[in-house]
C-alpha cells in the first residue's frame, strides 16, 4: 500500500490518480491506433474518450454512493470527498455506454465497430485503475487465513483486517484485465463482424469480476443479498445475459447478411 505518490510543496501526489492518469494514457494510444486501423475519425473516436473518463468516473461513484446511502445521507458532503476513494466499476459503463450510443449516431460513426476499438483500452485503462486500488488500500480481499497475502494499514480496511495477509483481490483483477485486453485484440485481427470485440468483453468481464468478487473482503462494496450477491455480480448477471443475447442476435444478423449476398451472386 502507498497511497501517496510524493509531495509537491503542500500537496500530496496520491499514487491512485497518477496510476489511473497513466492508464488512460496508455488507453488513449491504443485507441487511437485502433481507430486508424478501423478506418474511424480518429479525433471523434478520442473526443468520445475523454468525454467518457469523466461520465465514467461519474456513473461509478453514484452506484458507490447508492450502494452506500446509509453512510453518506448522515454525511452529504462525503459525496464529494472521492480522493477517499468510493467507486463501483460497473456504475461507469452503465452511464457511458448510453452516452456512446448517443454520440456515434450524432456523429455517424459505425457503432458496433466504434465499441470495438472501445474495448481493448477499457480494459487496459481498467487494470491500471486496480493497480492504483492497491496503492490506495481499497478494493481488499479475504483473509487467506495462511502467510500468503498483502497486507494492508489503510483507514478504508475494516480495523481487524489492518495487518492481517489479505487476498490481494486487486492484483487477480488487474492481471485478468491485462490477459482480457490482449485476448480482446487477438480476436479483433479475426473478429467475423463488428461488435464481436465489445460483446466478448461484455461476456468475459462479468464473469472475471464474479469471481473476484468471491475474494473480496470489503464489505464497503455493497450487497444485493447479504453475504451472498454483491452489488457488481447482481449487476453482472444481467450484463452477461444481454451481452450474450446480443451476441446471438449478431451472428443471425450476420448470416442472414451473408445467406443474402450469397442469393444475389447467383442471380448475378
Amino acid at each position: 500500500m502507498y497511497p501517496e505518490l510524493i509531495k509537491i510543496g503542500p500537496f500530496p501526489v496520491h499514487t491512485y490518480g497518477f496510476l489511473i492518469a497513466m492508464g488512460f494514457i496508455l488507453a488513449v494510444e491504443v485507441l487511437r491506433n485502433l481507430s486508424i486501423r478501423a478506418q474511424l475519425d480518429t479525433e471523434k473516436v478520442l473526443d468520445a474518450a475523454y468525454r467518457s473518463l469523466l461520465i465514467g468516473f461519474l456513473g461509478a461513484r453514484i452506484l458507490f454512493v447508492i450502494t452506500q446511502w446509509s453512510e453518506f445521507s448522515r454525511d452529504p458532503m462525503g459525496i464529494f470527498r472521492v480522493w477517499e476513494g468510493g467507486f463501483v466499476f460497473l456504475g461507469g459503463p452503465l452511464l457511458v455506454v448510453p452516452y456512446l450510443v448517443w454520440y456515434a449516431r450524432k456523429h455517424k460513426l459505425p457503432l458496433w465497430r466504434f465499441f470495438d476499438v472501445s474495448a481493448p483500452p477499457l480494459a487496459l485503462g481498467h487494470a491500471f485503475g486496480r493497480l492504483g486500488c492497491l496503492a490506495a488500500g481499497c478494493c481488499y480481499g479475504k483473509p487467506t487465513g495462511t502467510s500468503y497475502g498483502v497486507k494492508l494499514y489503510s483507514s478504508i480496511v475494516e480495523p481487524y483486517l489492518q495487518g492481517v495477509p489479505l487476498h490481494p483481490t486487486q492484483l487477480y483483477e488487474a492481471s485478468s484485465l491485462v490477459l482480457l485486453c490482449f485476448g480482446l485484440l487477438w480476436i479483433m485481427r479475426r473478429k467475423m463482424f463488428d461488435g464481436q470485440v465489445a460483446l466478448s468483453y461484455l461476456i468475459a468481464y462479468p464473469v472475471i469480476r464474479s469471481v473476484i468478487e468471491l475474494f473480496r473482503g470489503d464489505i464497503v462494496r455493497g450487497f444485493v443479498v447479504e453475504g451472498l450477491i454483491s452489488t457488481s455480480q447482481f449487476i453482472s448477471i444481467f450484463v452477461f445475459a444481454g451481452a450474450v443475447g446480443m451476441l446471438v442476435y449478431r451472428l443471425r444478423q450476420v448470416q442472414q447478411e451473408n445467406s443474402s449476398k450469397t442469393m444475389q451472386q447467383v442471380q448475378i
